[in-house]
């Protein structure tokens, strides 16, 4: 039997979709978006560019958390982690004092969400400092979460771009299997800024309609915020509580172009190719892909062509599901790892929305409908970032 395997316990989430496991489960099954145009950051894009963007407001966080006596320690990057990461540790049932645990959070913006409303301040040498400026880094939000719940032995924080919070899935997966860590809390949180739109923008991959993943005519990304996080135990721990096993993993830095993917999806491929093999499993036993799927022009087809690589002309159903949420970046991997283990759970697999003509390069078509009381028992989620830093994560039922 495979020593020391890494099983997920429990996971938790945030998103455009709302509040918890349920209620995102709730909206892809009645395939009910997330996306519309923003109400709390003050964009010029405000009624041009949809987004994912999380209903609650700072204060209702804050409210929410019991944290209303400290609201200026707390950007909305942390309290959307704290948020989703206290779910996941409800549902693992774990006394995480009991057990040697770390904290592995991904965040690309950090602060930046908070920080970027005192910016002309900041610049400003007759304005007094203010402490709010320290809580840009993305490593404070890391800090302020593994204080507020005592994971004292091991924190870290990750950022790859989109592949970040998929990465610290499998940072936290290796400490466990090198017996450095029993429990590792793993995943990432990232809020929306005007620097992101902003930046996204300026490279012509934002769609000002809901994006359109694997469509002849998708014209780029809809960004979002989010947090998700999942709780990895050392199967050597027995849980009484158990998801899945995280039985393969991968990642593969093609470092092509600082933004584009490789054409033929080298770096993809070897992800996906990756993860499959460390399970042990063929190809053809994949049940379903969560594909990155992001809608722009050159990550959909270099991913379309390493999934026809891999598994021919035809692979496992495969969806998108950043037409609900958006692409939150940093957290994309972990807010898509929930859903895969939501499929994996149920036997659903979640449609791709406003898909209407097959990519002619490829000719492949995801799923567009729910589907329900299917057979899964691995599903494939990617998630590849800037700079050709792709991951994948294999997650299996567990026995």
């Amino acid at each position: 039997m495979q020593q020391n395997r890494v099983l997920v316990a429990g996971m938790g989430i945030i998103s455009a979709l709302g509040q918890g496991q349920d209620e995102n489960l709730q909206a892809l099954r009645r395939k009910a978006s997330g996306l519309g145009h923003t109400r709390h950051i003050s964009t010029i894009y405000h009624d041009k560019l949809p987004v994912g963007e999380i209903a609650l407001d700072n204060a209702t966080l804050l409210a929410n958390l019991g944290l209303t006596d400290a609201p200026g320690n707390y950007t909305r990057t942390t309290l959307l982690g704290i948020t989703a990461l206290q779910e996941a540790l409800d549902q693992s049932g774990i006394d995480i004092t009991a057990y040697r645990t770390g904290l592995i959070n991904a965040s690309t913006v950090g602060g930046m969400s908070d920080v970027e409303n005192i910016y002309a301040d900041l610049i400003d040498p007759a304005t007094p400092g203010n402490g709010l400026a320290d809580t840009i880094d993305c490593a404070d939000c890391t800090e302020r979460m593994a204080q507020h719940f005592g994971i004292k032995d091991w924190r870290a924080t990750i950022s790859t771009a989109c592949s970040s919070s998929a990465n610290a899935v499998m940072y936290g997966a290796r400490l466990i299997k090198a017996g450095m860590l029993d429990v590792a809390i793993c995943g990432g949180t990232d809020a929306l800024t005007r620097f992101t739109i902003n930046g996204f923008n300026s490279l012509k991959n934002t769609d000002q309609q809901p994006c359109r993943p694997f469509d002849a005519d998708r014209n780029g990304l809809n960004l979002g915020e989010a947090a998700a996080f999942l709780v990895l135990v050392s199967e050597k721990l027995n849980p009484a509580h158990v998801l899945a096993e995280l039985s393969g993993y991968c990642n593969f830095n093609e470092a092509f172009h600082p933004t584009a993917p490789s054409p033929e999806g080298d770096g993809a491929y070897q992800a996906m190719n990756g993860a499959i093999r460390m399970a042990g499993i063929e190809p053809s036993a994949v049940s379903y892909i969560n594909v990155h799927g992001t809608a722009t022009l050159n990550n959909d087809l270099s991913e379309g062509m390493a999934m026809k690589r891999l598994f021919g002309n035809t692979p496992p159903a495969f969806s998108s599901t950043k037409p609900y949420t958006g692409h939150t970046l940093a957290a994309a991997g972990a807010v898509e790892a929930v859903f895969s283990l939501l499929s994996l759970q149920n036997g659903e697999i979640f449609p791709s929305l406003n898909f209407t003509t097959p990519m002619p390069e490829l000719d492949l078509t995801p799923a567009t409908n729910w589907q329900q009381e299917v057979s899964i028992q691995h599903v494939l989620s990617n998630s590849f970032g800037f700079g050709g830093n792709n991951a994948s994560l294999l997650f299996s039922r567990y026995a």
